[in-house]
């Protein structure tokens, strides 16, 4: 450990166990201290039947070790990351030092009955994040954390008046940006002290400041950016009724690049609306959402998928099977008309309790939105996926799920008119034994074709049919062991995979191996893409 920074943060987090094991001991009695530390590893082979060739090092590794710290209206805390190197996959791994040790984030916070002041690294989000919002996500590689000072102030719930001010985290670094904003937050309900009726008005601005004058590899004025400021703001409505609930928002920014790609600056707007109702055992919700050059960077001279300040996911439902995930749909940032609407119902036996049967369908679509968009001035899909499942609990110990999904997308983003569709079945049966054995077993098949492309000249992305099968015994409440496998059956391609976790307390261990086909990881609806590698996985996750 040569880095004389890595030196001092490492004696700095023994001197604080020692201390809070020593002399600080009394104080620390009088609060609450807790930690935790996640470290995912992998050991990485070559591998020529996909395609994945291993790192110079053939190992990856992150690790996070986080602790709090609060008494009283007083809370601190830090979180220490390590690369040695990122992961394969991660953009951390592609920064000019792939192996990092360092203080990822800190902070200190006062919280009186209304008022919270806090110093060190933000996150939050103002309305649905369309302007504003800092989070973590490690499966990405995410963290925008903004290093600054935060102030809000509450009043009976009535009005929430939230501030910040600071520089964004990117990557390993900061962005060299300074972002400010602020939020007002104002409840009718609780104001007029409504039992049955929500009703609340929001509204943001932040601001976001960058010198236009460092060295880069591209000409700002050539693109249209010749102020270094860029105003966001936005107004969102919230109200609920019994079982409706209705939510709206408008929000837009002035001159900016949203993509370096596009090469040229512009105005940009969101339009987002949310319905949900319920009812007994019958539930529905719809969403539509327009963007128009929405996508915001942390800064100009920044890349990746880290390099973002406002949050903008697909309109898409999340799968946790494997060939339904193989293609996730992306936002379009330039521009996209998408919409989502999902239903739910409930039906019980009125002879057993432990018999009831879920059913669930599920519709989302994405177009283009201009011209300009396309080869040839329409209007095209980008995406479309209608679903339905049903979840079929015959008794306490046997339950079954059946899902179709048909999933249609355009890999040039409606630019070409040509698309592949995806028909996906799925039967997933669990079987518990007793209280502490389970089986899981999965079975999935996944029929493509590729439609609208002239003499049979199919895109890269043309993969044929699959089929893909997993196994999964549980001995609760420790063991878990499964082996799953996807078979491309156009490409003749094995993906094996096989692991057993272990869990007691508060500490978890997860070991792996397997080959992992190239694509996007996604998480929240945000995606980052992951090359195919093949390798042992080692995770480790312990709270203290």
């Amino acid at each position: 450990m040569k880095h004389p920074v890595a030196k001092f943060l490492l004696a700095s987090t023994l001197g604080l166990l020692c201390w809070t094991r020593s002399g600080a001991q009394t104080f620390l009695d009088k609060g609450k201290f807790s930690a935790s530390l996640e470290t995912n590893n992998v050991v990485y082979v070559n591998d020529e039947a996909i395609g994945a060739e291993a790192p110079e090092d053939r190992f990856g590794s992150n690790s996070y070790l986080k602790m709090d710290y609060g008494i009283g209206k007083f809370s601190a805390g830090l979180q220490i990351e390590t690369y040695l190197p990122a992961l394969y996959g991660f953009e951390l791994g592609q920064q000019n030092d792939p192996k990092k040790f360092f203080l990822g984030s800190k902070y200190v916070r006062w919280s009186a009955d209304q008022l919270t002041i806090h110093v060190g690294d933000i996150y939050d989000q103002f309305g649905n994040g369309l302007v504003f919002r800092s989070y973590e996500d490690r499966n990405l590689g995410f963290n925008n954390a903004l290093e600054g000072i935060y102030a809000s102030f509450n009043l009976n719930n009535c009005f929430t008046l939230k501030g910040m001010y600071g520089r964004p985290r990117l990557y390993t670094d900061h962005a060299g940006s300074w972002v400010r904003g602020a939020n007002l937050n104002i409840s009718f309900g609780d104001i007029f002290k409504w039992n049955s009726i929500v009703l609340d008005l929001e509204g943001s601005y932040v601001n976001r400041y960058e010198s236009l004058e460092k060295e880069s590899d591209y000409v700002f004025s050539d693109m249209g950016v010749t102020n270094p400021n860029v105003h966001l703001y936005s107004g969102a409505i919230n109200f609920g009724w019994n079982g409706l609930s209705l939510k709206a928002e408008y929000a837009a920014k002035s001159r900016d690049l949203c993509t370096f790609s596009e090469g040229k600056s512009s105005r940009g707007a969101t339009i987002f609306a949310e319905a949900n109702y319920a009812y007994k055992t019958f539930s529905a919700s719809a969403t539509f959402r327009l963007v128009d050059h929405m996508g915001t960077m942390l800064s100009l001279y920044g890349n990746g998928t880290c390099n973002t300040l406002n949050y903008i996911p697909a309109l898409s439902r999340q799968y946790h099977y494997l060939l339904a995930n193989l293609e996730p749909y992306q936002v379009n940032l330039v521009g996209e008309c998408a919409g989502q609407a999902d239903l739910y119902y409930t039906l019980r036996s009125k002879s057993s309790r432990s018999k009831y049967w879920i059913f669930h369908a599920n519709f989302s679509t994405a177009w283009t939105i201009s011209g300009k968009q396309t080869d040839d001035g329409s209007r095209r899909m980008m995406w479309m996926d209608i679903d339905a499942d049903a979840e079929c609990h015959w008794s306490k110990a046997l339950k079954t799920t059946f899902l179709y999904s048909r999933q249609e997308y355009s890999p040039s983003h409606g630019y070409q008119p040509g698309t592949i569709a995806s028909n996906i079945f799925v039967v997933d049966v669990q079987y518990k034994f007793n209280r502490t054995y389970s089986l899981r077993g999965e079975l999935q098949y996944l029929y493509a074709v590729a439609k609208g492309y002239e003499n049979n000249m199919l895109p890269s992305q043309y993969e044929g049919d699959w089929v893909a099968a997993l196994l999964e015994f549980s001995i609760a409440p420790q063991w878990n062991i499964y082996a799953s496998e996807m078979y491309n059956i156009g490409r003749n391609q094995h993906y094996y995979n096989a692991g057993v976790s272990w869990a007691k307390g508060r500490t978890r261990a997860q070991l792996s191996y397997g080959r992992n086909r190239a694509g996007y990881v996604c998480s929240g609806g945000v995606c980052r893409f992951s090359p195919a590698y093949t390798g042992l996985n080692l995770l480790l996750t312990v709270v203290f």
